[in-house]
């Protein structure tokens, strides 16, 4: 069974200042989501579906109705004000002005996948390397089974020089199997040192520690155990309007009580990501780069 690529393109784009996921990054006017789907078809993905807010919807038309000649296509929209309901109870939550989070936005997803899927941001760069490792793990995973994948970039590779970042730092022991995940924020590069702040005290992270941007393989086991861990979440959370119910929060929730097992991937090319608007610069020449390299074609689609 082919795998299938989720694109979480929900995001408000507040650091950047706009809908990054649709910002044109490749000579001929591509997206960062366009190339991911490109490397999906060439490593084997039989379908792509996009996660939208419904009211951001029109804002993307132009960009991915031009991918149906190319592959299969499919759409799922995560809503601001769900119904959540903890058995027999329906819970109540403070007014949203902002999705849930990428672990929801996943579960937004679930009406639209049946088979093993892997999950990307829209707005982030990961190399055609990483959708070859992570389709032929899929290819190679029971559909039934709670065998997941996260590939890890080193975190000297994910930083901007021109603010913090937040990171999902990945234990990882000697089998390449995930021992704990913890997200971490307002991570940036000091004193030629990587920190963050942990209580107002910085705390330092090793060069070569693997991290995720967010490119995680599931199969559709996922989706019941997303259910269950958003009610709990919003009985405890709801009364928040800023929380956000994160795929490393849902995951390790699942490794430390041993009902899943998480291998991590690594690949050969760098990730990339437009945290800010000034990076959209360093973004666009790296691109250029691989068209000179013949890795991408100037005009993906023609």
């Amino acid at each position: 069974m082919k795998p299938t690529l989720l694109i979480l393109a929900a995001g408000m784009g507040n650091r950047y200042g706009g809908l990054k996921q649709i910002d044109p990054m490749g000579p001929s006017g591509e997206t960062l989501m366009e190339y991911g789907v490109y490397d999906a078809i060439n490593a084997g993905f039989k379908k792509v579906v996009f996660l939208f807010r419904d009211n951001i919807v029109s804002a993307f038309e132009d960009n991915y109705v031009k991918l149906v000649d190319h592959i299969e296509v499919e759409y799922a929209f995560q809503d601001i004000n769900p119904d959540v309901n903890l058995g027999a109870e329906k819970l109540s939550y403070a007014p949203r002005k902002k999705p849930w989070g990428t672990a929801h936005a996943i579960l937004s997803a679930a009406s639209a996948i049946d088979e093993p899927f892997a999950v990307i941001n829209a707005d982030d760069f990961y190399g055609p390397s990483a959708y070859k490792e992570m389709s032929e793990f899929l290819h190679q995973t029971e559909i039934g089974k709670q065998q997941y994948a996260v590939v890890g970039y080193p975190i000297e590779g994910t930083l901007s020089p021109y603010g913090t970042v937040s990171r999902a730092v990945l234990e990882v022991n000697g089998q390449r199997i995930l021992h704990k995940v913890v997200e971490r924020t307002q991570i940036a590069l000091s004193d030629n040192k990587i920190k963050y702040y942990q209580n107002d005290i910085p705390v330092t992270i090793p060069g070569g520690t693997l991290v995720s941007t967010n490119f995680w393989g599931f199969t559709p086991v996922i989706f019941n155990e997303l259910q269950q861990q958003f009610a709990d979440f919003v009985a405890k959370q709801g009364d928040n309007p800023k929380s956000e119910f994160f795929i490393p929060y849902a995951i390790n929730n699942l490794v430390e009580a041993d009902t899943a097992t998480v291998n991590v991937l690594t690949c050969q090319d760098n990730w990339m990501g437009v945290t800010y608007k000034e990076d959209k610069a360093t973004v666009m020449n790296e691109i250029n780069s691989f068209i000179d390299q013949g890795t991408y074609p100037k005009s993906l689609w023609k």
